[in-house]
């Protein structure tokens, strides 16, 4: 019984960094087919993927949106 609660835990821990990861990939200024890629490979591959994508995944966030109301 202990064993399936901790692949339990294992398997909700794996979907929050996956989700996380989504998000963060999401906020990237590359293009969407790229994004939905990566996306795609953190959630067939999860552990593999996150690997993949710390090495070679897309760098660079998108920019904040610039108003004079912001600025002050």
């Amino acid at each position: 019984m202990e064993a399936l609660v901790l692949i339990g835990l294992t398997l909700v821990i794996v979907l929050l960094v996956d989700l996380w990861l989504a998000a963060n990939i999401m906020k990237s200024d590359k293009p969407k087919r790229n994004r939905y890629g990566w996306i795609a490979l953190i959630f067939l591959l999860p552990v593999v993927g996150w690997i993949i994508w710390a090495r070679m995944g897309p760098r660079g966030m998108a920019k904040a949106p610039a108003s004079p109301e912001h600025s002050k």
